[in-house]
């Protein structure tokens, strides 16, 4: 599985039903609106690298109302709910 984290910036004034248009592309996990200086940050989830290339190339980006992207690839996952189901005993 790749994941890959975007970060958008959008029209502001459209940011909801932008939201919902990027959340509702198959491959993306979850949409986020978030604080600073970007608008939104969608995560996204897909076989293989090629795949992230279709989401966010050929689909995202062309939402209208989102005006720039940039996409970090996660190559390792830390999750502190991983961890502490690795180590339950059960109790």
């Amino acid at each position: 599985m790749i994941t890959a984290i975007v970060f958008i910036q959008a029209e502001v004034a459209r940011l909801s039903d932008i939201a919902e248009q990027i959340a509702d592309i198959d491959g993306v996990s979850e949409v986020y609106s978030v604080t600073g200086e970007l608008d939104l940050v969608a995560m996204v989830r897909v076989r293989e690298i090629d795949d992230v290339a279709a989401v966010v190339a050929d689909r995202l980006n062309k939402v209208d109302g989102v005006v720039s992207t940039q996409t970090q690839i996660a190559y390792r996952a830390y999750s502190q709910h991983d961890l502490e189901d690795a180590f339950s005993i059960g109790l």
